[in-house]
């Protein structure tokens, strides 16, 4: 099983299971962990003398635990299955303790009952059964979504401050229900926009767009072609097994870590890695989760050049990877820029349109100046032409200390037209804004 840990929170049956099973997910909590093809398990010592005995059957997604409560799953079962996403290496036991067997000897059983008496059959029909299931489900509740945003909109978009997080906290909740935790991740982000800006209108209606046209992608995946169709079923929450992903072929360069941002989501840290190819020209966003004060499973220094080998997830336009094998350190090369803004229009226009749901992408731009207009950041080219930095972005009063106002090459990330800082180049050395 390969959940991510923010699919892991999905499953959470309330906000306070899923903060109590994120403090569970630490290695001091827990003892004798192992796992098979079949389970995971371990014991969490309590308020009792006996630690409970936790386990997950990661064939049909059930969960198991000794302790009292009436939560499904409870803190627990989260926190071993948190625990298990983000180091799995972690658990070292490979033969299953008789609680283990016994309890997945018991499911099996009243599997093969249900199935006799049903007719249904077992084996990968079964499975495939089961994944039809669960198509079916993400199906009618993409529907529901659909429904939801047309009315949102025939309503009037001026009403939904007035409507509070509640009632997008209850359609995000509906499509955890509809097992589709991409889309709830989507809706949460449209809950966490500033509707005290004056511009959240057009955040709220480009942020929509997105997801309505995510959701009739969805309804309509049999047509798209396939690797559009894997982006599509991947935001949507259908998790991608990394050691597949691994398996694929990867590409070598010496990759410059542009940058590296943070979103915080109570205790858990979603830590985006920024890098660029000095050799092919290619940018690769890497992903890392992880909870608390506790360190990431890999550190990527921001100015830092890596010779490694990265696998691109199959998408129609490649950006998430995995680093599948790191060769070493290299001293800093040289990178390629755009020549101005209307260039970083042209390329971005082609990877729009290959693939529409990408929330932002990196790029390098030569000869950029901070500029301010009416109360609001610019970044203006060579051609004199602008483009608005984000409101959240930082750096602006350093790169103007570095640069003394003048143009600088600058590393920015963002879509369509607006930016964010990341860095910049000072006499051939690369500076972290």
């Amino acid at each position: 099983m390969n959940l991510s840990e923010e699919q892991v929170l999905g499953l959470a049956p309330d906000d306070a299971a899923k903060k109590a099973g994120k403090e569970l997910a630490s290695p001091a909590k827990w003892s004798e962990l192992g796992v098979t093809p079949a389970a995971i398990w371990g014991l969490c010592q309590g308020s009792g003398s006996k630690p409970y005995q936790t386990q997950v059957d990661t064939v049909n997604l059930a969960f198991k635990c000794s302790c009292p409560s009436r939560k499904f799953p409870c803190k627990h079962g989260l926190g071993v299955l948190l625990l298990y996403a983000r180091n799995a290496a972690l658990f070292t036991a490979t033969e299953q303790p008789e609680w283990v067997n016994e309890w997945l000897q018991k499911r099996g059983e009243r599997e093969e009952k249900k199935a006799v008496k049903s007719g249904k059959e077992t084996g990968d029909a079964a499975k495939q059964k089961r994944v039809q299931a669960r198509q079916q489900k993400v199906s009618d509740g993409v529907t529901e979504l659909m429904r939801w945003i047309k009315d949102l909109v025939r309503g009037g978009l001026a009403q939904l401050p007035e409507k509070g997080t509640g009632f997008i906290e209850g359609m995000s909740k509906r499509m955890i229900d509809a097992q589709a935790p991409g889309l709830a991740a989507m809706l949460r982000e449209l809950g966490e926009i500033n509707y005290y800006n004056e511009h959240w209108p057009s955040l709220c209606v480009n942020h929509l767009s997105r997801l309505y046209l995510l959701a009739k992608s969805f309804r309509h995946i049999d047509q798209l072609p396939p690797a559009l169709q894997q982006d599509v079923r991947s935001l949507t929450g259908f998790p991608q097994s990394q050691d597949e992903i691994r398996a694929l072929p990867g590409v070598q360069d010496d990759w410059l870590v542009l940058g590296r941002e943070y979103n915080q989501e109570e205790q858990l840290t979603v830590e985006r890695n920024w890098l660029y190819g000095t050799q092919t020209g290619n940018h690769a966003l890497i992903l890392q989760f992880y909870i608390g004060s506790q360190l990431p499973p890999l550190s990527f220094a921001p100015g830092s050049v890596i010779s490694a080998e990265l696998v691109y997830y199959p998408s129609a336009m490649p950006q998430r990877a995995l680093l599948k094998q790191q060769t070493g350190i290299t001293s800093k090369t040289a990178v390629t820029p755009m020549s101005h803004w209307q260039q970083v229009v042209a390329v971005q226009s082609v990877f729009i349109a290959q693939q529409p749901f990408t929330a932002a992408y990196p790029f390098v731009v030569d000869q950029l100046r901070a500029v301010k207009r009416n109360g609001t950041w610019w970044l203006q080219d060579a051609q004199q032409q602008l483009m608005q930095l984000d409101e959240n972005s930082t750096g602006v009063w350093k790169m103007l200390a570095i640069s003394g106002g003048k143009p600088i090459q600058t590393a920015v990330v963002g879509k369509e037209n607006t930016y964010r800082l990341l860095g910049v180049w000072r006499n051939d050395e690369y500076k972290l804004l």
